[in-house]
């Protein structure tokens, strides 16, 4: 499949970004879409509670620049009280596509009853998806993981509750709840969703090349797929995969990466306050140093700067340092 569409949403090529705590900001989405290929943008996870209160031109989690087109808000919910309000929030804010959290297994979301918590509770779960149904025409999509365990009845009455109370696309992380991301992803399950379900299904987890992104569609037969920390690594990806999977785009030639990692800093300063920016610098870093074979050194370095200007100076250094090994483009 070449494009997904959704109410009038084209999503070309089919590829998304994950939604990840502290990294799908507006300078890495920035980033992304300077390298090309992306074919939906996505926001951290936004807790519904909070949002309705939150200041658009402060808040570092909506800032958005003009060209971060289309975008998707996730919304962390946990009860159907909160999606009204934070639905009108979203409509504000001109949000192209509503993406409900009912996966993430971080042990601070399930104490809120929210994310994979909510995989538990389907009755929850059908009302708020009716209410935020009730209350937006935009594209409204949901991110699910397999379960607690591989029970295919119940996770094939939960996908099908899912599009019947309408949503219009799903994702979904082949892993169970607890199993953490060493574990290889289960890919064929998304598969088995895809012939549950008559809505598009989306692929993610475990997508870091062109060759994972050919056997997950082998295996799974998703209409998309949707990466993660790929991005952090490598936010070229979606522009590989764009002209390697879909035949979109032009090759994908060297990258340089010190040069990549220095428009980051720029980006993260265009788009945030001062106190907003290393954090910020230091979560990219942690995931942009397994580019390198010593990349341990680099991050660590970054990891105990105590300002931009020291973590960038500490990198040039490392960069300096660190003659590219053959085949590392």
């Amino acid at each position: 499949m070449q494009s997904i569409r959704l109410k009038g949403l084209k999503i070309s090529p089919p590829l998304f970004l994950a939604p990840m705590a502290g990294l799908t900001h507006s300078a890495l989405r920035r980033l992304i879409l300077e390298q090309g290929g992306i074919g939906l943008l996505s926001t951290e996870m936004l807790s519904a509670k909070r949002l309705p209160m939150e200041n658009a031109a402060l808040s570092p989690y909506l800032v958005r620049a003009p060209q971060e087109i289309p975008l998707s808000y996730q919304l962390l919910v946990s009860r159907v009280e909160e999606v009204a309000p934070a639905i009108a929030k979203l409509h504000a804010l001109q949000a192209e596509a509503i993406d409900l959290n009912l996966g993430c297994p971080a042990p601070t979301v399930r104490r809120m009853g929210a994310g994979s918590r909510l995989m538990e509770e389907p009755a929850s779960v059908r009302a708020i998806v009716a209410e935020a149904r009730k209350h937006t025409d935009l594209p409204l999509t949901a991110k699910i993981r397999l379960g607690e365990t591989l029970d295919e009845d119940k996770l094939r009455d939960f996908c099908r509750m899912l599009e019947g109370e309408g949503i219009d696309l799903l994702s979904v992380h082949a892993r169970l709840r607890g199993e953490p991301f060493v574990r290889k992803p289960r890919w064929p399950w998304v598969g088995k969703v895809k012939g549950w379900v008559n809505i598009p299904v989306v692929a993610n987890g475990g997508i870091f090349s062109v060759e994972d992104a050919k056997n997950c569609l082998a295996q799974s037969g998703a209409d998309g797929l949707m990466i993660g920390r790929g991005a952090a690594i490598s936010p070229w990806i979606f522009a590989e995969l764009a002209h390697a999977v879909y035949g979109k785009g032009k090759e994908v030639g060297e990258v340089s990466k010190p040069a990549l990692y220095l428009r980051f800093i720029e980006l993260l300063e265009e788009s945030f306050l001062p106190e907003r920016r290393l954090g910020r610098l230091k979560e990219f870093s942690h995931y942009f140093a397994k580019n390198y074979p010593f990349g341990h050194h680099f991050a660590s370095g970054v990891q105990s700067s105590g300002s931009v200007d020291q973590a960038r100076e500490r990198a040039c250094a490392f960069f300096a340092k660190s003659e590219a090994p053959a085949g590392d483009h």
